[in-house]
């Protein structure tokens, strides 16, 4: 049986969304919701989307904008077996007795608090957590990144304690009203930043400290982790059990992959839609031990990688998978997993290269 999957907001997350669930052999898009009949709504509907006014009130700007909408909000969440939430923070809340009013279970994006929720989701981690719940909540980006981390390392050697520093993007590409434009910002100035509570939801007996920053960037987060382990480990170790992550690219050395920059690159050379990197890009040669501490850097595409996770949301609030079947289905469909041979990628040939670039 087939799951129809409406999506409310089709903007940076729910285009994605949509594009992931009309790519899936057990799901089918049953129409995305919009509050404004923009670009987004265009490409919505030129992707064959059925379109539902999110407001009703602004449907005729619609039809004014040569978009046919098939109905208002509500008839898709009557439809949907499923909704997908990803509208912006804080009005998934407002919408969340909508989709009770209906029967349908809903799942809503890291940006809503985690009360909005019966349970905070990251499918490496928890996803039996929520089979057949009515709500769940697909934790941020950055939560995602590491708790796609912690879930192998504590099950490998435990974990005492996670210290993380997050440089944050400013904004992502399409957003003009974010920065800094011109700073380096200390965000929030106090300790802990939110991110550390919010991987509690994940892991709620986890140690962590979390500190955060925003910088004049839009391409990708970075982390700098120290992870202190319940027992010595060497960093071969590690980079191993990493490297069987589906959802962890370790990057290897000699690609010249060294910044957010190459990376964005890197997937739009690999025939990634958008540009997008579902995986967390982890760079093999930051992996250190000492003892039982670990230290590593790693990228997150803020506008992907928790595009998979929704997707197993949706099979875990139905029921219709279990987790290693969902994961890799998931993977599968969208071609998660990146690889490349450093072969002509010498240190050379990249010197030569940025000596002609300058």
């Amino acid at each position: 049986m087939m799951i129809r999957v409406g999506v409310n907001g089709y903007g940076t997350i729910g285009k994605r969304v949509a594009d992931a669930v009309a790519a899936q052999p057990d799901m089918e898009v049953a129409g995305v919701a919009k509050t404004q009949p923009n670009f987004e709504a265009h490409t919505a509907v030129e992707r064959g989307y059925p379109m539902y006014a999110a407001i009703p009130e602004r449907a005729p700007l619609f039809g004014d904008a040569g978009i046919e909408t098939a109905g208002i909000v509500d008839e898709l969440v009557a439809d949907a077996d499923v909704m997908v939430d990803a509208t912006p923070s804080g009005i998934g809340a407002e919408n969340k007795s909508l989709y009770a009013s209906y029967d349908t279970p809903a799942i809503f994006q890291g940006g809503e608090d985690a009360d909005v929720a019966e349970v905070s989701f990251n499918a490496r981690s928890n996803y039996d957590d929520a089979r057949g719940a009515d709500t769940v909540r697909v934790v941020s980006c950055n939560t995602t990144g590491i708790s796609r981390l912690v879930a192998p390392l504590e099950e490998a050697y435990g974990v005492e304690k996670v210290r993380a520093t997050l440089v944050r993007r400013g904004g992502d590409p399409g957003q003009n009203s974010r920065g800094p434009i011109n700073d380096i910002l200390p965000d929030p100035i106090g300790i802990p930043s939110h991110h550390g509570p919010d991987v509690k939801t994940i892991f709620p007996d986890l140690e962590i400290d979390t500190m955060g920053l925003k910088v004049p960037a839009t391409l990708m987060h970075v982390h700098a982790l120290n992870v202190t382990l319940e027992s010595d480990v060497t960093a071969a170790h590690v980079r191993q059990l990493l490297e069987g992550e589906s959802r962890v690219y370790v990057i290897p050395e000699g690609l010249g992959l060294d910044g957010a920059g190459k990376l964005k690159d890197f997937a739009l050379d690999a025939g990634r839609p958008r540009g997008d990197l579902w995986e967390n890009c982890l760079w093999g040669e930051s992996i250190a031990t000492e003892g039982r501490d670990l230290y590593l850097f790693q990228a997150i595409h803020q506008e992907s990688d928790v595009v998979p996770e929704n997707v197993d949301a949706i099979r875990a609030v139905t029921e219709s998978a279990d987790a290693d079947e969902s994961i890799e289905r998931t993977n599968r469909t969208l071609g998660v997993g990146l690889s490349g041979d450093p072969a002509g990628f010498s240190e050379s040939g990249q010197v030569e290269a940025e000596a002609a670039d300058d």
